[in-house]
């Protein structure tokens, strides 16, 4: 089943997404910094959240964790 028709999975892709991106700016700041605007401008926009909402991203993973370890 594709991640687009399940929501779990979803919300999943979109989490590691953000922080992966958010990762990787603070490692190489200038390769997400120069692609603001655009189609990779999203993974700007994904870092830029994942360092502004960290500990609510923070405690979503912590959330899809229990969620994926005890009811999945």
């Amino acid at each position: 089943m594709s991640a687009i028709f399940n929501l779990q999975s979803l919300l999943t892709v979109i989490l590691l997404l953000i922080c992966t991106c958010a990762y990787i700016r603070s490692m190489f700041p200038s390769l997400l910094d120069n692609n603001k605007v655009g189609f990779r401008g999203i993974f700007w926009k994904c870092a830029r959240i994942g360092e502004r909402k960290s500990p609510y991203v923070g405690f979503c993973c912590l959330v899809m964790a229990v969620n994926l370890l005890f009811w999945t």
